[in-house]
């Protein structure tokens, strides 16, 4: 086809834009033994095709442009059709006259059929390593279509962590700490989706507002054909707007509101926006799972700058913040976390389970300043590390730094104090 060898000698052609390094990279499937298939998966514009050409640009330090080939599928010159995918390899090979070593498939989701074809060429071409990129709402672990389980390796790809951050704006992590903390607030605020992180000041409103547009059109609406659109709009715009739903509470407002939508509809249109990886929960804590499912959940987000720059009720809510990017942090670690709640409303926003034992208990509180702030939260906090069983009870705010062990409203305890820009830089719990 013609396409495939236009596209070809353009890729020879290539020269790669300055590309700026992750902490996550895929040289070492690149080089190992591992027969899989290598997926990238992750919310839009986090930087999966940026991974693939710094890896590709570091092969072809080894390697010639005909044994790592790179394709990207949302060329509009490419035909949406499966019998272009079959011709792919066949004509590759016909053109470069040798089977590549390397194929890197970014954006190959778009594709009718495309796993059953990326199945085949895997099977037909045991020499050949395969690495695919996609967005999360085709490419997650749910959507991973039955003919490849077993035949991938999925890598989760986020938005950058504040090192990498630091990394984008070509500071050393070691300047002085007001600096450092100025940058932070700077990434706490904005995020950390490389465009709006390497835009002008005056860019970054109008690119996250492209972002959600492209979320709520593309990767939901489009993506499952959904027909209410605009109870599709207005569930988003309310999660936004909180910090914890239950599927009873937005289904009154949305009544409320007059939008017509059924609650299996609306429970359903909830874990479509879960698996675009846009937001994601965290139950409260409890042995029991009919608990789990009964009570409010706790709703987080992929950025920060969706709830800054988006959401209609931020109104420079730091704490919000603050616990935000905690969670992101947690999940990127692939932690297990809920959060605890008594009776008296005392809440611990953290419950961070290995196996079947509560490891970690966290608190995130933006200003520790007030004393009636500081009590709530390290009571709150005790209470939990009393009930669970745990000691390991950590405080994470904007400016504290110490470990403290004393007694506390009757408790004994020992709590260490972080500041939020320190713990993302070791990311460590």
């Amino acid at each position: 086809m013609e396409i495939i060898k236009t596209i070809l000698n353009e890729w020879n052609a290539r020269e790669f834009p300055e590309i700026y390094p992750r902490e996550f990279n895929i040289e070492k499937y690149a080089s190992s033994k591992l027969n899989k298939i290598i997926v990238l998966s992750g919310f839009r514009r986090v930087g999966k095709t940026y991974i693939l050409l710094n890896e590709i640009k570091e092969m072809l330090k080894k390697f010639s442009k005909k044994e790592v080939i790179y394709l990207n599928f949302e060329d509009e010159r490419i035909p949406l059709k499966s019998e272009f995918l079959s011709e792919i390899f066949p004509e590759i090979i016909r053109l470069n006259m040798e089977t590549p070593k390397f194929l890197f498939l970014d954006e190959l989701q778009n594709f009718p059929d495309w796993s059953k074809w990326l199945r085949r060429v895997y099977d037909l071409y045991p020499k050949t390593k395969f690495f695919a990129t996609g967005s999360s709402s085709k490419m997650s672990l749910s959507k991973i279509p039955t003919e490849l389980r077993g035949r991938y390796f999925l890598n989760k790809i986020f938005p950058l962590s504040f090192k990498e951050f630091l990394s984008f704006r070509k500071v050393n992590k070691d300047i002085e700490e007001n600096k450092l903390i100025n940058l932070f607030e700077e990434y706490l605020v904005n995020g950390g989706l490389p465009e709006i992180v390497l835009a002008d000041k005056n860019e970054k409103l109008e690119i996250a507002k492209s972002y959600y547009s492209s979320v709520v059109n593309r990767d939901l609406i489009d993506t499952y054909s959904i027909r209410n659109k605009e109870s599709m709009k207005a569930i988003l715009n309310l999660l936004l707007d909180s910090t914890s739903y239950s599927y009873n509470k937005l289904y009154n407002s949305l009544k409320s509101l007059q939008y017509e939508i059924g609650k299996n509809t609306l429970i359903e249109y909830l874990k479509f926006i879960e698996d675009s990886f846009f937001m994601f929960s965290a139950s409260i804590f409890s042995y029991k799972i009919k608990d789990r499912m009964q009570y409010p959940k706790k709703n987080y987000f992929i950025d920060n700058v969706f709830l800054s720059r988006i959401s209609t009720n931020f109104s420079n809510n730091y704490g919000r913040l603050y616990e935000n990017l905690a969670a992101i942090t947690l999940l990127k670690q692939e932690k297990e976390f809920f959060y605890w709640k008594n009776n008296k409303n005392e809440e611990v926003d953290f419950v961070i389970k290995e196996g079947s034992k509560i490891t970690n208990l966290i608190q995130v509180c933006y200003d520790l300043k007030s004393a009636g702030t500081f009590d709530r939260e390290i009571r709150a906090l005790l209470k939990a590390s009393r009930d669970l069983k745990c000691k390991n009870l950590t405080v994470i705010n904007k400016d504290k730094e110490e470990i403290l062990e004393k007694e506390w409203f009757g408790i004994k305890g020992k709590i260490k104090f972080i500041p939020l820009w320190k713990w993302c830089l070791n990311e460590k719990i």
